[in-house]
C-alpha cells in the first residue's frame, strides 16, 4: 500500500486528483476528463483494477505501465486502490509522502541550490526514509550510506529501463547527468538509519547466516558476502551491501532475479545465474539474516 500510495501521489494524482486536493484544471478538459477515483473503486474487482493499470485504456489519456514485466509494481498501486475511498486527506498524505526530508545545509555540487536539492529529496524521501526519524518501510530498500558507484549504475540503469521499474524510471529519467552523480554522492554519504527489524527465530538466523557465508555447496549456489559484505575484504563497489535493508525488499528482489526481470547493472548476469538455484526458504532465511544486521555494518566492511 505504501509503495502504491508514493507512486499514486507522482503518476496518477496530476490527473485524477487526491484526497484534500481541488480536482486538476487542464487534465479535465481531456475527452473523456479522467475520473475522481474514489467513488469508482467499488465498481471494479482487484483483477480488473490491475488490468486497467497494467495495460491503460485506449483512446484515453490513460497510459499502460511503463515495465510490463513488473506485475508486482501494478499489484502495489491496486493494493492502494482499494484503500482510497476510506482516505481522507491527512491519511492519505501521511501514506503518499512519508516523514519530510530535511537535508543538511551543506551545499552538495551539481545538485543546484538548495531549493532544487529539496525538491529532489523530497521524491525519494517520500520511499526511502532518508529523514533521521524514519522508519523505512519493508517495500523500500535503505539507501543512506550505499555504495556511491552502484547508487549511480542503478539510477542509469532506472533511467534508460534496462532496471524495469514503472515506479523508478519516471523519477531517474527527469536527472541529468549532474544531478544523478551529485544524488549518488550525497546518498552515499548519508548515516544509515537502523529501522524496525523483521522478528526472527535462532534457528531461521542460522540458516541464513549460513547460507550468507558459505553458499549451498549442494546447489551450487554461492556464498553472499564475498560480494555484499559483511567481510573486511575489498569488494567491487558496483554491489549493493545488504546489511540492514528491509527482509521483505531482499526477498522481492531474490525473486524478480531469479524470474529474470531484475537487471540493469553490470553485473546483474551473476545474479541470474547464483540465484537461479535458490529456493524461496533459502531466500527468505538469507534476507531475514541479512535484515537483522546493523546497517553500520555494511559501511564498516567496505
Amino acid at each position: 500500500v505504501r509503495r502504491g500510495a508514493a507512486h499514486f501521489d507522482l503518476g496518477c494524482a496530476p490527473c485524477h486528483g487526491a484526497p484534500g486536493r481541488e480536482p486538476p484544471v487542464i487534465p479535465a478538459r481531456m475527452t473523456p476528463p479522467p475520473p475522481d477515483l474514489a467513488p469508482k473503486i467499488e465498481h471494479w474487482k482487484p483483477a480488473e483494477l490491475f488490468w486497467i493499470v497494467k495495460h491503460g485504456i485506449k483512446l484515453t489519456g490513460m497510459p499502460a505501465w511503463p515495465a510490463q514485466g513488473r506485475d508486482d509494481e501494478v499489484w502495489s498501486v491496486v493494493a492502494f486502490l482499494l484503500t482510497l475511498p476510506e482516505l481522507g486527506p491527512a491519511e492519505y498524505r501521511r501514506q503518499a509522502w512519508g516523514t519530510p526530508v530535511r537535508p543538511d545545509a551543506r551545499p552538495v555540487a551539481g545538485l543546484g541550490d538548495r531549493q532544487e536539492i529539496a525538491r529532489t529529496l523530497e521524491v525519494c524521501g517520500r520511499c526511502h526514509a532518508l529523514g533521521s526519524t524514519d522508519v523505512p518501510s519493508d517495500a523500500f530498500p535503505r539507501l543512506a550510506g550505499q555504495q556511491q558507484a552502484y547508487l549511480r549504475a542503478t539510477l542509469i540503469a532506472y533511467a534508460r529501463g534496462t532496471r524495469p521499474s514503472g515506479i523508478m524510471q519516471p523519477i531517474a529519467a527527469a536527472l541529468d547527468a549532474d544531478q544523478l552523480e551529485a544524488l549518488a554522492e550525497w546518498l552515499a554519504v548519508l548515516e544509515p538509519t537502523p529501522g524496525a527489524r523483521s522478528p526472527i527465530d535462532e534457528e531461521t538466523l542460522r540458516r541464513g547466516e549460513r547460507i550468507a557465508r558459505q553458499g549451498e555447496p549442494g546447489r551450487d549456489v554461492p556464498s553472499c558476502v564475498h560480494c555484499h559484505g559483511p567481510l573486511d575484504a575489498p569488494r567491487n563497489p558496483h554491489y549493493p551491501l545488504l546489511a540492514g535493508q528491509p527482509a521483505g525488499f531482499l526477498e522481492q528482489q531474490l525473486k524478480l532475479f531469479r524470474s529474470g526481470e531484475r537487471g540493469g547493472g553490470p553485473h546483474a548476469s551473476i545474479m541470474h545465474t547464483a540465484i537461479g538455484r535458490m529456493t524461496d526458504a533459502q531466500m527468505r532465511d538469507a534476507s531475514l539474516y541479512y535484515a537483522s544486521l546493523d546497517p553500520h555494518e555494511r559501511s564498516a566492511s567496505r
